[in-house]
């Protein structure tokens, strides 16, 4: 018998789906240009289940379209369709309704969003 080199065990599904995180992230916040006011169409792509449009001056409706686009999107998507000041604005809510990988994903690559939280919250 013949020894043979030991294979490193597989990522666990947790890290997996983080990486694929990782990959979409824009390098900064400040890359994200998506409109900040109006309906928004989503691509199948990112939008293939459920609603498709949604309008941003309705806090209800931009905060469903940023949960999907965030956990959806790629990085060209994020970049298209997310908005730097309203993604800060609306982050210490957000952050409660989007999955645990997504959240420290972007709150490790992009401190000013964990520093995001209102006074009542911290």
């Amino acid at each position: 018998m013949s020894a043979t080199p030991t294979a490193e065990p597989p990522p666990s599904a947790a890290e997996v789906l983080r990486q694929r995180y990782v990959r979409r992230l824009p390098g900064a916040l400040g890359e994200l240009a998506g409109p900040a006011h109006g309906s928004v169409q989503l691509p199948l792509h990112v939008a293939w289940s459920g609603l498709t449009r949604f309008d941003l001056d309705r806090p209800r409706s931009r905060m469903s379209m940023y949960r999907t686009v965030l956990a959806e999107g790629q990085h060209d998507d994020l970049i298209a369709l997310l908005n730097r000041d309203l993604l800060v604005t609306q982050w210490p809510v957000l952050r409660t309704l989007i999955s645990r990988a997504i959240r420290d994903v972007w709150e490790e690559a992009f401190p000013e969003l964990a520093s995001a939280r209102p006074a009542a919250a911290a």
